[in-house]
């Protein structure tokens, strides 16, 4: 027998994908980019200093990706192919759990590897400006790729664990961001108390983030041990993740007998949909104002999952109060309180939206759903009264605390004469939280109805709506510096300038991306339901709409908007 088979099978099907191309030229296009936006921005400093900085940005944005790639690549390897039922046909060969694991990873991280290697080389640029060594330069490409490593294998043995995507997901974000993240701060945290300025390096070696801080010369010189043991500590802890998904794979495909997990899972069914006689009060009442509106609603505790996340920020907030008094009345901690809302708010709001058809879609309901009386401009009503039920009082409540920080900070002596500025900023980032619900509302509906699973109807509707806003914002800037490179008497913008083109560039995406997913909801929403199986048509077809013959309407369906 070949010594595992399904990586050799699995390199050769992942070297053949369109992905894998666009995603390694995509990452190095975007560091080149970056960097020459750093490069201009710090145009007339020291080719040194510059050399520097730009090498940090860079090396910070591949050790971001690195970071970034288990939750987008492995996070739902094993648990997709255990809710299809294929996780199980594997094991009846005498292929053996590393196998299948291996094989997995090797497929779902050639991509991401092929980013990084594509990266490292951008990295060089401040090399050849003299700014840093050799050695620097070969750290940091062992953090990314270190970092790398431990993020896939970490969403690997989380799917092994996980059935559910939506939860395969958050474990691994939540458990990459206390890797990364939270033991740094537990560390910090345990030295305020301590009232010691020394954090224990032992909390702070799984964090590639410590690894990426040791790297340069100046630290490296005094602290070398701590590199090479984080970085080897990091690795094992990869290791580790595929061993324990290599153990756990062949015991978790099958179904489980009934016992305490079944028990569980009935106690939260109750508390969740309620009893049989709740349920069908509950069920009567939103059935009768829209049918998809109960099946999207079933959920009681959604609007308390939102409720809760909101008591959270503000239990935070309490403490950040309750420890620095007058101190925490600052401008600062409104903005990064104001942000923290409107990220969640954004966040969960496309998720929700994209949720619910792409997961009928997926179990080949929608189409039963679509064979009813039931119209597709009801589906979207329904839709739209589960996410009002679920979102409109947070909204309003932090639409609230956004005008109370706006008083404050109007009211704040030390604002002198950026009250306008803050006026307008405070103002500008209300109306776009709600344009940005609006346009999120159809695009993850059309995200939902057309990727291949929840999660990448989520994603595409975050990039389109948070992201590009800001990729555009940045490319004008970077634009604008190309322009007047050579001028010497450059103008320069105000903050009515940057103000303006940040909402603009915002409400632009909004409604462009809002407007083209509401004319497609509206025009072809049952063929995009009926082509659950249709590959996906390639970038330029999709671009300049050279799209693939329309499959045949099932006349079984009429076509009833």
């Amino acid at each position: 027998m070949t010594f595992l088979p399904i990586v050799a099978r699995e390199l050769r099907a992942a070297a053949r994908r369109r992905g894998t191309y666009w995603l390694r030229s995509g990452a190095a296009l975007a560091m080149v980019a970056i960097g020459g936006w750093v490069f201009l921005v710090m145009q007339g400093r020291a080719t040194r200093d510059l050399a520097v900085v730009l090498f940090r940005v860079l090396a910070g944005g591949a050790v971001a990706y690195a970071l970034l790639s288990g939750v987008r690549s492995t996070a739902d390897c094993l648990s997709e192919e255990k809710r299809e039922g294929t996780l199980g046909l594997l094991f009846l060969t005498d292929l053996k759990g590393y196998d299948v694991v291996l094989g997995k990873f090797t497929a779902a991280s050639v991509g991401d590897l092929y980013g990084v290697l594509a990266i490292v080389p951008t990295l060089a640029i401040p090399l050849l400006m003299g700014g840093i060594t050799g050695g620097e330069f070969a750290r940091m490409a062992l953090v990314a790729l270190d970092t790398l490593f431990f993020s896939l294998a970490l969403g690997m043995g989380i799917s092994a664990f996980s059935r559910s995507a939506q939860r395969a997901f958050a474990l691994t974000f939540l458990a990459l961001v206390w890797f990364a993240g939270g033991l740094p701060l537990c560390a910090a945290l345990r030295a305020w108390l301590q009232q010691t300025s020394q954090l224990q390096p032992v909390l702070l070696m799984p964090s590639a983030w410590y690894a990426f801080y040791l790297a340069p010369d100046t630290v490296y010189a005094t602290q070398a041990t701590y590199f090479w043991s984080s970085l080897g500590v990091i690795h094992g802890f990869g290791w580790f993740f595929l061993a324990a998904a290599s153990v756990v794979a062949p015991r978790v495909w099958q179904d489980q007998p009934a016992g305490k997990r079944l028990r569980w899972r009935e106690y939260w069914q109750l508390w969740s949909y309620g009893n049989p006689v709740q349920r069908a009060r509950f069920r009567r009442r939103l059935l009768e104002r829209n049918a998809f509106f109960w099946l999207a609603a079933r959920g009681r505790l959604k609007p308390a999952g939102v409720w809760a996340a909101l008591v959270g920020v503000a239990a935070a907030w309490g403490w950040g109060f309750a420890k620095l008094r007058r101190d925490w009345l600052d401008v600062g901690v409104y903005v990064v309180t104001a942000l923290t809302l409107n990220w969640l708010l954004r966040s969960w709001f496309a998720a929700e939206a994209a949720r619910q058809l792409a997961e009928e879609r997926k179990a080949g309901t929608l189409e039963l759903l679509l064979s009813t009386p039931l119209r597709v401009r009801e589906i979207l009503r329904g839709q739209l009264m589960a996410l009002r039920r679920q979102f409109l009082g947070p909204v309003v409540v932090a639409l609230g605390v956004e005008i109370t920080f706006l008083v404050a900070t109007v009211s704040d002596p030390g604002v002198g004469d950026e009250r306008n500025l803050w006026i307008t900023l405070w103002t500008a980032g209300m109306l776009m939280l709600l344009a940005d619900l609006a346009a999120l509302y159809w695009v993850g509906l059309w995200q939902g109805l057309t990727a291949r699973n929840a999660i990448q109807a989520q994603l595409a509707s975050w990039v389109r709506i948070l992201i590009v806003p800001w990729a555009a914002y940045a490319l004008v800037l970077l634009v604008m510096a190309l322009v007047f490179l050579n001028t010497r008497r450059a103008p320069e913008p105000n903050w009515q300038f940057f103000v303006g083109l940040w909402f603009v560039l915002g409400l632009l995406a909004d409604l462009g991306f809002g407007a083209h997913a509401r004319y497609k909801l509206m025009t072809g929403f049952r063929l995009a339901a009926e082509r659950r199986y249709a590959p996906r048509e390639s970038f330029w077809k999709r671009l300049f709409g050279e799209s693939q013959s329309p499959a045949p309407v099932n006349p079984a369906l009429p076509n009833r908007e």
